[in-house]
């Protein structure tokens, strides 16, 4: 451990003040704060890297980084190679966690020691390489303009050099995560270099522990009404440093945020499902009808109109159930 720039927690030996679980770092709140280094002046800038067995490249990303931030911080997320120490040597403040606990939990905690150290502008971006730190007076200048509260990196399209691929999959998140909210379609909803104002950084409450954080953070800044822009940033895909397939990455992803969908949104997600299974329903009961009319004597498919009637149902009670959660949503929300 490299003193003065590493704090190890919650299991380890540095530890000061004392700590919950960290676990539970979804639920903690700091009283006293982190362990933060005291700020000589007001920080403009500061750069957060989550990071998790990023050591052939996270030194290099730190120290590009630094060309544009007063301070860089590494979460070090229970990383079995020497990133910590690479990101320490790089001039990196350091927080590891004693395992590895997910995307979600690292940007949670550069959160909180953001909060601590009240940056005009929080800049998160990914430590394998794929963003590029010389973007980053690009993305921060609609912040410190005060022209917006949140600023995403957009990699869209055939000049970003990503695969066709994730291309696909990142539209399909861009969709969802747009379903979630009623503000509109984002570029690039999944792009991991972004910023917040620090106005932001109270605004939002990042909690989930996964690779969805990005498309939560999205959804609560849009439901608090903060001012959102996106700039052209460069990515790289030929070195890939991710832990998790793409197909893989893209299923969680999914599935978190069809559940945010019908936490947020329940009357469109039971209103979606139950109005489809209506449309069966009404084209099944045409069928039968044509099958009754056209036979002589008349025919009834009792199989099909079984399937109308039970769809039926289930259709009008999904819709109902929409239309419940969602006074009940609006209601909790006043």
């Amino acid at each position: 451990m490299l003193q003065g720039k590493t704090l190890l927690y919650p299991h380890g030996k540095c530890v000061s003040p004392p700590w919950r679980d960290f676990a539970a770092v979804t639920d903690y709140v700091p009283t006293s704060g982190l362990d933060v280094p005291p700020k000589s002046k007001p920080l403009s800038v500061l750069a957060a890297i989550p990071a998790f067995n990023e050591g052939p490249t996270i030194g290099s990303v730190v120290l590009r980084a630094k060309q544009y931030a007063e301070e860089v911080v590494v979460i070090d997320d229970g990383s079995k190679d020497d990133t910590a120490e690479i990101a320490a040597l790089a001039g990196a403040h350091v927080l590891q966690h004693a395992r590895n606990l997910g995307k979600g939990t690292a940007i949670r905690t550069a959160w909180l020691f953001a909060r601590e150290r009240h940056p005009e502008a929080f800049v998160l971006l990914d430590g394998d390489h794929q963003h590029d730190p010389k973007d980053i007076p690009r993305i921060v200048e609609p912040i410190l303009a005060g022209q917006a509260d949140v600023v995403l990196g957009v990699r869209w399209g055939k000049t970003s050099g990503m695969p066709l691929y994730r291309r696909i999959g990142k539209r399909t998140l861009d969709y969802a995560t747009a379903a979630a909210t009623k503000n509109g379609l984002l570029t690039d909803s999944q792009c991991g270099f972004r910023v917040f104002s620090s106005r932001a950084l109270n605004a939002i409450e990042p909690t989930d522990k996964g690779l969805s954080i990005e498309s939560q953070m999205l959804m609560e800044a849009q439901e608090t009404k903060l001012r959102i822009q996106e700039v052209n940033i460069d990515a790289r895909y030929d070195v890939d440093g991710s832990t998790v397939s793409p197909s893989r990455h893209g299923s969680s992803v999914l599935g978190r945020v069809v559940t945010l969908v019908s936490e947020k949104r329940p009357l469109l997600f039971f209103g979606v499902g139950g109005a489809l299974l209506l449309l069966v329903a009404s084209a099944l009961g045409v069928i039968v009808l044509q099958t009754y009319y056209s036979t002589s004597p008349h025919q009834l498919a009792v199989g099909y109109m079984f399937i109308v009637v039970f769809f039926g149902i289930i259709g009008i009670i999904t819709i109902f159930i929409g239309v419940t959660l969602n006074v009940l949503t609006r209601m909790s929300s006043r």
